[in-house]
């Protein structure tokens, strides 16, 4: 039985193609196809600035590291988040001596709860970094107002949700700096790797430092944070502030390029694969799904079991698994439960109930770039072997 993957493989002859361009060129390490997608990148976007690396990951640590370097926020200042994510949402601000605060989420749409929101603001709060579950935006108009009322910077986490838009404003591009990931597994699929976008140009030009070990020499001459001296020999061993390599491959970029002329299809192909998932899935009651906000980019089918089958994912995670179908918690889960937390200087507001109930009876399945309703056929199948478990 052909395994249903959490992804699919979107790379044809031109993804080989760019690679083998790179190969001919010699020339492997960030360079001028880096820069190519980049201006690409932030055309497509509709932002002013972009910033390619090496991942997602490193897309956050940038990005909290321009914020302290240009001392828009500093040490212990309280940053919100929501009480899911990926680790490295939540990594960098505990690397940057921030204070984080954990918030409930939201059960319907699995991003973080408004409400909640509004109560655990506190005159130390800085910055909320909202992250955008599986494909699915926040209610922005909302927070949006919260932080302008509060003079609080708005951050995105846009990791999961390449392509899916809010008042028809892509995601990312909503609050001060945003962030997306191009691993393989994503919406863009460049092996590994990352872009950071904003349109403050002081941000874009520490993170063109940071990105490669704090030196001056990718800085523009107009540089906002440094004045390069006459010599190129000078500013090429020059360095201005702590940073790190988290530069991207020429492979990735060129990959990146050719990607980005797939992203609409890639992306409509996922809306529709999401509206027969919906469909098919809305014969079972006491399953829950994401509820939409806007327009999803759908990176994953989230299924959440209520009612009767609260309780009872490792019977269903072992009958998907027999049916040979890729299956995944809803990402972290709560991740305050997570041993790691012992690391970061962190609160918790409130009592996480609805995270805690997605820890223990959330998963998810892939949706694919490609028509999949073979897979979401099988999907239904086996879920339907599991209720004659439980009827």
């Amino acid at each position: 039985m052909e395994k249903y993957l959490l992804s699919d493989d979107t790379w044809n002859n031109e993804e080989l193609e760019a690679i083998n361009e790179v190969i001919k060129s010699n020339f492997f390490t960030m360079g001028e196809r880096v820069k190519k997608f980049e201006k690409e990148f932030a055309e497509k976007f509709g932002t002013k600035y972009a910033i390619m690396s090496n991942s997602g990951s490193s897309a956050n640590l940038l990005a909290i590291a321009a914020l302290v370097y240009s001392k828009k926020l500093k040490a212990e200042d309280e940053v919100i988040v929501p009480a899911v994510s990926w680790s490295t949402t939540f990594f960098p601000l505990a690397q940057y001596n921030l204070k984080l605060k954990f918030v409930d989420i939201n059960r319907k749409t699995l991003n973080i709860d408004i409400e909640e929101l509004k109560k655990a603001i506190t005159e130390n709060t800085k910055a909320i970094f909202a992250v955008n579950l599986l494909g699915n935006p926040n209610e922005f108009n909302e927070i949006i107002e919260i932080c302008k009322e509060k003079n609080i910077i708005l951050l995105e986490d846009n990791c999961e949700s390449m392509g899916a838009k809010y008042k028809g404003k892509q995601l990312g591009t909503i609050g001060l700096i945003g962030t997306y990931s191009t691993f393989y597994s994503h919406h863009l699929c460049t092996m590994e790797g990352g872009v950071t976008v904003t349109n403050d140009e002081e941000l874009y030009h520490y993170m063109l430092s940071i990105r490669a070990h704090g030196w001056t020499r990718n800085l523009p001459e107009n540089s906002k944070i440094y004045k390069k001296k006459e010599d190129p020999f000078y500013e090429s061993f020059n360095f201005i502030m702590p940073g790190y390599n988290l530069r991207p491959l020429e492979m990735e970029a060129a990959i990146g390029s050719i990607q980005l002329t797939k992203l609409d299809r890639i992306i409509s192909q996922r809306r529709e694969n999401a509206t027969y998932f919906k469909e098919k899935i809305s014969i079972f009651e006491d399953i829950q799904i994401q509820k939409e906000v806007e327009e999803s980019s759908w990176f994953g089918f989230a299924i959440i079991l209520k009612g009767k089958y609260e309780g009872k994912r490792q019977q269903l995670v072992e009958i998907l698994r027999k049916n040979n179908i890729e299956v995944r918690p809803i990402v972290a889960g709560n991740f305050t439960r997570n041993k790691a937390i012992e690391y970061l200087n962190y609160e918790i507001y409130g009592k996480l109930e609805n995270a805690d109930f997605i820890h223990d009876n959330g998963l998810f399945v892939g949706n694919h770039s490609i028509e999949n309703k073979k897979n979401i056929d099988r999907l239904i199948l086996a879920i339907e072997e599991f209720e004659k478990l439980n009827g």
